[in-house]
């Protein structure tokens, strides 16, 4: 088997050993891996094999577990889930890498057909964060428990609330020329 980055660094930010055995989450992590892996396998019987496996793996998770990341979803590497338990994603959703959810996130479109976010890198989501509609998650936000982003929020804000409201920034690092008259 080829080796994987992105599950590999999945695993890292997991940091023990056994996760399997200690963390519910991974094994939806896992299947959502192995998904892609086979979306990117050549046409053929063994791909439609592993095709079923895989949906019965996914159906298996998702109901034993509570957590929905469908293969179609565009996930980068390092993601890491606590708390497992009702995370939901849209199978349109692009989240980037190194990010963090907790249990009741549920990240996906407002309607039927309607757009979904895009989520940057290092993004944190509190207990029961909802992210509806075509907005975008800056790198390094994190968005608080029970928050609703309904508008977009910029990279390394804070928000809170239901609708949710940017409550503070990362402010960035001074540089200061102390050669200058």
């Amino acid at each position: 088997m080829s080796r994987d980055p992105d599950w590999e660094a999945d695993l890292l930010r997991y940091n023990m050993r056994r996760p399997f055995l200690r963390e519910q989450s991974i094994w939806a992590v896992w299947v959502y891996r192995w998904g892609r892996r086979i979306e990117a396998r050549p046409a053929g019987l063994q791909k439609k094999l592993f095709n079923a496996l895989y949906w019965i793996a996914f159906r298996l998770v998702e109901t034993a577990f509570g957590i929905s990341l469908p293969r179609t979803a565009q996930i980068g590497p390092g993601l890491r889930i606590w708390h497992f338990g009702n995370i939901f994603l849209h199978g349109e959703v692009v989240i980037g890498s190194g990010c963090t959810l907790r249990q009741g996130v549920t990240i996906g479109n407002r309607r039927e057909g309607g757009a979904v976010p895009v989520i940057g890198d290092d993004v944190e989501f509190g207990a029961y964060a909802q992210v509806l509609g075509a907005v975008h998650v800056g790198d390094g936000a994190r968005i608080g428990a029970l928050s609703v982003v309904l508008d977009d929020v910029p990279a390394g804000a804070t928000a809170v609330g239901a609708p949710a409201r940017i409550v503070a920034r990362q402010v960035p690092e001074l540089k200061i020329d102390f050669n200058k008259d």
